[in-house]
């Protein structure tokens, strides 16, 4: 057995960040959370008297150079690389200078109401999709931008140069002004079939393509920290572009076989998909709003975003301001003891998608769509667990309905994975299969990554051999599912309603 080779993945969430090392020892990965920090948008007052949100960039920054400082200095680790993912779809602009021109927004920001209705004016719906594939949500990257050019925002006028969030890190992290695949896929304006932006369609939003960096494949070595950084943490080392898309690195770490399974990757946000070769972009994964998202490996994620555990976490930090301070454990097991199947919800609803009163919004739901208003907390959550379970099984038939063969089973990973009532929810709701595992799968996939692009490991399918031998993983089987099946029908009527 060699040495052990360790990797540090910085893994930004909409949440929270963190920094994981990795120590691989030629056959499995042990993870440990060396330095972890909160993230959320910043409300920043306009001369409008409204409210813009925003990421504090200069702060996640700074708790980045913590993490790696901690690695490097404190611990005295050598690190064969770092690599780096966040969220998808938002980013920043940079003048002549490579200066950021504004904080990034928050993709939770409203300037891009009604900019789905003014993008279909400019360029129809169809033609949209078939140029990237992509699922619409207002929040895409595309959006924002064309907010900015209805708007004549000043910051667009002097930007020379978009970056995402990850490659505005990696940016300062080495010097290298590019995009990585899987990231990019996640703007509603790269062209996968021909592998780069798309020109026609940035031309029909206004948006002037001589914006956008080169795409670079996700695994790319991007180079060493530059010197004073180096100097600053304290250690000289690799910095790789893993798929610097937190969901791409987290489906690099499913631990399954190369086909006929679907995955979910379980947090703020849900994404249920399954893996294929080439995008898949006709007329029913535009009729289903589906996605064709980058993959690790250089193939596609045919998925679809659904508005995961973001309820929870926002009826959470409601009641916490009200002075009522509960754990997602907690929250989950009051849920648990509430009498099941009686309300339900569409999780992507449009009175779900902003910051705000969730309790309150939950119950208006209810009772805007006939059911019986739920009461106690354990019963909002419940309300809301049951709804996102109920829309795994509809997002799944779709997708079956797609690449016309049954999916099972159902691997879950991620943070998501921990809520234990949802992954039996969803075997009931869904009648299959559930394996979770591993928690931490965007960090380890991220690792992965690296170690491929380093040359440590083959291929990423040792990769996922790996995360067996490294992780353990749960199994959860249906139960009562004729019972589901009959709630399911209500459903999908509030679905039709």
């Amino acid at each position: 057995m060699g040495k052990t080779q360790n990797y540090l993945a910085l893994d930004l969430g909409a949440e929270s960040g963190r920094a994981i090392l990795g120590r691989f020892d030629g056959n499995r990965i042990e993870l440990n959370e060396v330095h972890r920090f909160p993230n959320g948008g910043v409300g920043m007052l306009l001369k409008s008297g409204g409210v813009s949100l925003h990421w504090d960039i200069l702060r996640l920054w700074t708790e980045i150079k913590n993490g790696i400082s901690y690695v490097s200095r404190k611990m005295g680790e050598p690190l064969e690389g770092i690599g780096l993912d966040t969220w998808g779809v938002d980013f920043g602009l940079l003048d002549r200078n490579g200066s950021l021109v504004a904080n990034p927004y928050c993709y939770r920001d409203s300037r891009t109401d009604g900019m789905l209705e003014e993008a279909f004016r400019r360029m129809p719906r169809e033609q949209i999709f078939e140029h990237t594939g992509i699922q619409f949500m207002q929040l895409n990257t595309l959006y924002q931008l064309l907010a900015m050019a209805v708007q004549h925002a000043p910051e667009l006028e002097i930007a020379e140069t978009f970056l995402t969030m990850p490659d505005i890190f990696n940016y300062w992290l080495t010097g290298q002004m590019v995009c990585e695949f899987t990231i990019a896929t996640t703007t509603q304006f790269y062209d996968p079939r021909k592998r780069d932006w798309s020109e026609p369609l940035l031309a029909a939003m206004g948006i002037p393509r001589k914006l956008f960096p080169p795409v670079i494949k996700s695994g790319t070595v991007l180079g060493k920290l530059i010197p004073t950084l180096a100097d600053e943490v304290g250690a000289q080392m690799n910095v790789v572009a893993p798929a610097c898309h937190d969901t791409g690195s987290a489906v690099g770490a499913v631990p399954a076989g190369d086909d006929g399974f679907v995955w979910i990757s379980s947090g703020t946000w849900s994404i249920i998909g399954t893996n294929v070769n080439e995008p898949v972009i006709n007329q029913k994964s535009l009729e289903y709003n589906f996605t064709n998202e980058g993959a690790a490996d250089g193939g596609f994620r045919l998925c679809k975003n659904i508005a995961g555990l973001w309820l929870v976490q926002e009826c959470r930090r409601t009641w916490a301001l009200a002075g009522e301070e509960y754990s997602y454990t907690d929250l989950t097991a009051m849920a648990a003891e509430a009498k099941p199947l009686v309300s339900f919800l569409d999780p992507d609803d449009k009175e779900f998608l902003r910051p705000g009163n969730m309790p309150t919004r939950i119950r208006e739901y209810c009772k805007r769509t006939g059911q019986k208003i739920p009461e106690t907390k354990g019963e909002i959550v419940r309300c809301a667990l049951q709804g996102v379970a109920f829309k795994y099984r509809y997002v799944l038939e779709c997708l079956e309905n797609m690449v016309e063969h049954p999916l099972e089973p159902i691997h879950i990973v991620g943070g998501g994975t921990q809520n234990l009532l949802l992954n039996q929810l969803t075997a009931d709701a869904t009648g299959k299969r559930v394996v979770t595992g591993p928690i931490e799968a965007t960090a380890m996939g991220n690792i992965i990554a690296q170690a491929v692009a380093l040359g440590h490991i083959s291929s990423f399918q040792q990769g996922r051999d790996i995360v067996c031998a490294s992780c353990e993983l749960k199994s959860f089987e249906p139960v009562e599912t004729k019972r589901w099946d009959d709630a399911y029908g209500r459903f999908k009527r509030l679905l039709e309603g």
